[in-house]
Formats: C-alpha cells, structure tokens, sequence
C-alpha cells in the first residue's frame, strides 16, 4: 500500500503531495525530500553508462526500516516519489511500475489541460481521485 505519493518539480520543489492522513505528514515530506538526493545520483549514473533512455522508471531508491521508497522520473526531469509501507511483501516491482505509469498518464492529462500553468502547485480534483485509488488500491 502506498503510504505517500509526490509529485517534484525539475527544480526540486513540490508539485503535489499526499500521504495517508492517519501518519505523520511532516515524516513523509522529510523521506521524499531526502530521497532526492538519492534520484539525482541514478539519474547522473544513467546518463554516464548511456543505458536505455526509455526506461523512466528507477526503482527501489532505498528501504528505511517501515518503508520502501521508489522513484520514477519524466523525460522533462519531473519526478515522482512513492513511499510503500514495508509490512507489504505482496507488492512486486511489475506493480509498482504499473502504478508509475498510471501516475505519470494522469499527470501528462493535468499537463495538457490548457488552463494549467506549468510550474504551478497540482490542484485537480481527477488526480487527487487516481491517487487515492492507488493509494487504497493494494492493502
């Protein structure tokens, strides 16, 4: 289950974030911040091994001891950061990029939306929807 879902500017600053709201907020925001660090490190490391650009999807950037942190990243340097509670063992990687992509077609819809500022703090009511889904998706 998805306990934190977060949407990062090329910038480094927040488009949206949401985590469940029974946690502590500012923890997730403190995991998500730190866990940047760890997405511009592949994302330099791709660029030197030349791997398959295609690949948007980075996987498991690192574990703490209550949650599994993954990232995934746009061709526009936008990045998504999804923090997985770690009791979850039936939760594969083929899921989570799933989820990722799923993520990344409904922001490309809020991106298309003609009266949308990119650069802007996200406030749709139809992503808000898709990420509560996804957030409530796998128990």
């Amino acid at each position: 289950m998805a306990v934190c879902i977060a949407v990062i500017a090329k910038e480094n600053y927040p488009l949206y974030i949401r985590s469940v709201p029974t946690e502590n907020e500012l923890k997730f925001h403190y995991t998500v911040h730190t866990s940047l660090d760890v997405v511009d490190e592949k994302i330099s490391a791709m660029g030197k091994a030349l791997v398959d650009q295609r690949e948007l999807y980075l996987g498991l950037l690192y574990p703490t001891e209550d949650y599994k942190v993954y990232g995934y990243v746009t061709n526009s340097k936008v990045k998504f950061v999804m923090v997985v509670d770690s009791s979850n063992t039936a939760l594969r990687d083929n899921e989570i990029r799933s989820m990722f992509r799923k993520l990344h077609n409904s922001y490309t819809d809020i991106m298309c939306n003609p009266f949308y500022n990119p650069g802007d703090c996200i406030h749709s009511r139809a992503f808000d929807n898709m990420v509560t889904s996804m957030m409530m998706q796998v128990c």
